[in-house]
């Protein structure tokens, strides 16, 4: 068994400023993750899509070093959702890493949010 560890921060109004590209949302978000931030209030959806946003970059970071190369993976391979009990999960899309766990932790406030992400290779 292996442990990678992962961590991203990120300032809300950059994702928020970033997403006025409606290009940028279909590059990076899923239709998941879209539908989730968008349920949120007009004052806090930008936490929660910053979040995924660093949620994303800690999981690359994380399993970086188990791909052969840095492009075999995009945006939206990985997928940041939410259980039955509230607590963030990975989804990974298209991405086959076998014997691999992936542990996300979300936080944020009004102008930041980070994550954290711990991917276990279990063989």
């Amino acid at each position: 068994m292996k442990n990678y560890i992962g961590t991203d921060i990120i300032e809300v109004d950059r994702v928020k400023k970033a997403m006025e590209d409606a290009n940028f949302s279909l590059r990076v978000f899923t239709d998941e993750e879209v539908k989730y931030c968008e349920s949120k209030s007009e004052r806090t959806k930008y936490q929660h899509y910053a979040a995924r946003f660093a949620a994303k970059e800690a999981v690359f970071k994380a399993i970086s070093p188990l791909l052969k190369n840095k492009y075999e993976i995009g945006w939206k391979n990985i997928e940041i959702l939410k259980d039955e009990n509230d607590r963030p999960f990975v989804n990974l899309l298209d991405i086959e890493i076998k014997h691999l766990e992936i542990d996300v932790s979300l936080s944020h406030v009004k102008d930041t949010a980070v994550a954290t992400a711990i991917a276990t290779l279990l063989k």
